[in-house]
């Protein structure tokens, strides 16, 4: 997955329109882009949603935070109609993930579904504390399929006027952006980058998208239809980076023995293949 767009949950025109379009995932939201009188409602077009041919693009949904009292009745809804993955808000630490596989076990028992069959995804920086479980996500939760980070809660949680301007994030959450990053690499995960609020921007989105790619994210979320291109752009390797991951492996391949190799006068070692392996795989994946 490269692009993951949001969906409100309350709106069969918006998924219309992104079922169309080029995201590889979709995200129907049941949380933020929902009013709490409109849960129930949505709960029940979320799961129309679900119903649709799933050949190209997978579908998560958002539930509700786990401390809302509405997560069991958004999963009672939705896990019948079997989604890809859920979308867990506000997620403190593994305890979090933890407890949402049980639901899962129990709804994925109760439908038919194949056990372990319902991926999860973490948004794991939307307040204060839960950047100190960032840690806790290595212990090896098989459903997880990546660890999102978050701005806007964030911001409100720590009372922040702002989270960033023109230049990019301010520091205290460039530092949650980061420490997602490495709880992601540390877990064997996918890091996700946030959205980008600034709808008519293209361009800041794919400098973003681009940013993201460079420092070792893999995919990014997106709010509006017109972002998913740019983003898809910028984490779809190019021709000449494919043939030179591609030549790493060979190299390695024709060496297995060799921990350090020399490519047009590059020093190439190990971590140059993992890289070079991802690389590729996450071409063929697309």
């Amino acid at each position: 997955m490269r692009s993951l767009l949001f969906v409100p949950g309350d709106s069969a025109r918006k998924f219309a329109r992104a079922r169309q379009g080029t995201a590889d995932a979709l995200i129907i939201d049941l949380e933020d882009s929902v009013g709490l009188d409109g849960k129930e409602a949505a709960r029940g077009i979320a799961r129309t949603m679900l119903e649709a041919d799933r050949d190209r693009q997978q579908l998560y949904v958002r539930v509700n935070a786990l401390d809302t009292g509405l997560t069991l009745a958004d999963l009672a809804s939705v896990m019948p109609a079997r989604p890809d993955g859920i979308v867990l808000p506000k997620c403190a630490s593994g305890d979090d993930v933890r407890r949402l596989s049980h639901y899962l076990d129990a709804f994925e028992a109760a439908s038919g579904h194949a056990d372990g069959a319902t991926r999860i995804l973490g948004i794991v920086t939307e307040t204060a504390a839960s950047l100190f479980g960032l840690g806790s996500y290595r212990e090896g939760f098989s459903r997880l399929a990546g660890l999102m980070w978050g701005a806007e809660d964030l911001a409100a949680s720590v009372g922040a006027t702002e989270n960033g301007d023109a230049g990019g994030y301010h520091p205290p959450f460039q530092m949650a952006r980061n420490l997602c990053l490495m709880a992601a690499a540390a877990a064997g995960t996918v890091a996700i980058d946030t959205v980008s609020t600034d709808i008519g921007d293209i361009a800041r989105v794919e400098a973003e998208a681009r940013i993201a790619r460079r420092d070792g994210f893999l995919a990014k979320a997106v709010i509006h239809p017109t972002h998913v291109d740019a983003v898809n752009a910028a984490f779809s390797p190019g021709p000449a980076e494919l043939a030179w991951a591609k030549r790493i492996i060979a190299a390695f391949a024709a060496a297995p023995g060799t921990g350090v190799l020399r490519i047009d006068g590059k020093m190439i070692d190990r971590p140059h293949l993992r890289a070079a392996e991802r690389l590729v795989s996450s071409e063929r994946g697309q």
